[in-house]
């Protein structure tokens, strides 16, 4: 008898029977299983091969659901979920828990829009509702704020802006440079927290300019702009997750930045979106 299928057999059988009574009907020593046992475990398949190369060049950003995914659209190879998750945990290949974030307030209040969004993440087509945020982005020689967009159809990310402060010009120029790769649309629903520079005049004058709408998170509620905030921890979650603060010039954080938001646009996939990636939703709902 082959000498996986006896394996695979006593894994089975042993969950209601002790070893010893299944391998005395099967009529092989113990000392024979053991060894081949051994061999099993050390012995990768082709799928396992597989998944490993797939976790190195997604940079282990993936979970057992999107591998699996990926399986399926890029190998036509359909593996349970379990297998895949097994697979991984054998080989520690399991992607990395983001950290929680705990909203801070930034500044006194000018102007507070209401929160027109009301956590309605989903839109039905393009630059209808779009959702920014900055973060903090600490690993260069300096500290850098990030501010990025975006577009709740299909969670692309339309445009981001990287400075070395985070007053009211590095919003705006984010914004303006969204509005200008989109051709300037109307009527969009543009949903930020409370920070001063979302609540400045300037800001939100902007908006007015541009017939724009403004709409605010409550305050101290970060799960009111949730997709934002999950985004930015997960960019450095998956980008930086090896890096340590401070740990690298400001270029060499810049190009990062820019490498993972062409991946998150263009190879990311998404389960809302089908897993597909943003690019490609946008480019099946064109």
């Amino acid at each position: 008898m082959d000498k996986r299928i006896v394996v695979q057999i006593v894994g089975v059988l042993s969950k209601k029977y002790t070893i010893s009574a299944v391998l005395k009907v099967l009529e092989v020593p113990r000392s024979t299983y053991y060894r081949w046992l051994k061999g099993f475990e050390d012995y990768r398949n082709e799928h396992e091969n597989l998944i490993i190369e797939i976790c190195e060049a997604t940079k282990y950003r993936y979970g057992h659901r999107k591998i699996k995914a990926i399986l399926k659209r890029e190998y036509a190879i359909e593996l349970n979920r379990n297998t895949v998750q097994r697979i991984m945990q054998k080989h520690h290949l399991q992607c990395k828990v983001k950290p929680k974030r705990k909203w801070k307030s930034q500044g006194e209040s000018e102007v507070i829009a209401p929160n027109i969004l009301n956590r309605e993440f989903n839109a039905s087509k393009p630059n209808e509702k779009w959702v920014t945020d900055i973060t903090y982005i600490q690993y260069g020689s300096e500290t850098l704020y990030l501010s990025t967009i975006m577009d709740l159809f299909n969670n692309e990310i339309v445009t981001y802006k990287l400075y070395n402060h985070q007053q009211t010009p590095l919003v705006i120029d984010t914004l303006e440079e969204a509005l200008n790769k989109r051709n300037n649309p109307k009527g969009i629903i543009i949903h930020t927290d409370q920070g001063s520079v979302y609540t400045s005049y300037t800001y939100q004058n902007y908006l007015k300019k541009h017939h724009l709408v403004s709409s605010m998170s409550r305050r101290g509620n970060c799960w009111d702009n949730a997709v934002i905030e999950s985004f930015h921890s997960n960019l450095k979650t998956e980008e930086f997750q090896y890096s340590k603060f401070n740990s690298m010039t400001n270029f060499n954080v810049v190009s990062k930045i820019d490498d993972y938001m062409y991946h998150y646009n263009e190879n990311r996939i998404q389960e809302k979106l089908g897993y597909l990636t943003p690019k490609e939703f946008g480019m099946m709902a064109a």
